[in-house]
């Protein structure tokens, strides 16, 4: 499997808001660097990225992300997306990094 293919697959599961299908896609050493100001937050391993998807979710379930694009080169993709929500919305990119068929890395970066 390439890394956009990857990719797609834990994109479709996080469109579902599938977190035991989010974490099947990721491997147990995972990283998910978030968009907290100023420089985000760094949540390392399985445990802690669930957490941050299952609190994610439960906040703003009716929160939706679009992908607008995506580039590839080799283990690396970037996706460009919007992220919709009841009252307004905001646009960003992941920065991913593909290990063993599994993302190992998702970095997320916001405009604003």
């Amino acid at each position: 499997m390439n890394a956009v293919d990857v990719v797609a697959r834990f994109q479709k599961a996080f469109d579902a808001q599938d977190v035991d299908a989010i974490m099947a896609a990721m491997t147990p050493d995972c990283v998910f660097e978030d968009t907290s100001p100023p420089d985000g937050t760094r949540h390392v391993g399985a445990d802690a990225v669930r957490a941050v998807w299952d609190a994610l979710f439960r906040e703003s379930p009716d929160g939706a992300f679009r992908t607008e694009e995506v580039v590839a080169v080799g283990d690396r993709v970037v996706a460009r997306w919007r992220y919709d929500w009841v009252d307004g919305h905001v646009r960003g990119v992941d920065l991913f990094t593909v290990r063993d068929g599994l993302v190992a890395e998702k970095r997320a970066y916001v405009k604003g």
